[in-house]
């Protein structure tokens, strides 16, 4: 071998470093543009994760405060109805003793008023619970006021009277009817 060709291979030699240099400080930055690229894809992932959170939460609470308002709505007038009821208690007693007396022409303005107000009230959602004298007790739906001797085994446990009516705004009770139960 003579001088030239020693020259060459160390040429050559040189040459495969320079490569395996440059090969190193490629997959180096592959790794690194690699590893970039996953934490991005973390972070891109964990970001669209806290959106779809944040975006169920408010449509939660969009939904909440919907029903929140609509519940308002229905029960607004609550109070100012719960406050009327003992207006149609008296209504009602007037009426039966309106009854009983001989001259009903004089009181037709009584029961034209009566009429009105239960109507009026109706339209904003106040409906009579229907209970009558021989209905299943239910103390889910019903008040007992008193327990007394049923007059006949078919009445035990049942509702013998009736003393004050119950009524409903909407879906919700606001007066149970009071009741006399048989024992």
């Amino acid at each position: 071998m003579s001088k030239n060709d020693k020259f060459n291979e160390n040429d050559r030699e040189e040459e495969v470093g320079f490569d395996d240099v440059e090969i190193n400080k490629q997959e180096i930055a592959e790794e690194n543009v690699t590893d970039a690229l996953s934490e991005l894809q973390n972070e891109f992932e964990r970001e669209k994760d806290r959106y779809l959170r944040l975006f169920a939460e408010f449509e939660n609470y969009k939904k909440r405060t919907s029903r929140e308002r609509i519940e308002m709505f229905k029960t607004a007038g609550e109070d100012v109805i719960v406050s009327m009821l003992p207006l149609l208690d008296d209504f009602e007693r007037a009426l039966k003793e309106i009854e009983k007396t001989e001259d009903v022409k004089h009181f037709k303005g009584v029961e034209l008023i009566n009429n009105k107000l239960r109507e009026t009230l109706r339209s904003k959602g106040l409906e009579l619970i229907e209970v009558k004298p021989g209905d299943a007790f239910d103390a889910d739906s019903h008040e007992a006021i008193t327990q007394i001797p049923a007059p006949n085994a078919k009445l035990k446990g049942k509702i013998i009277d009736v003393i004050e009516k119950g009524y409903t705004l909407g879906d919700k009770i606001i007066r149970y009817p009071k009741v006399v139960i048989g024992q």
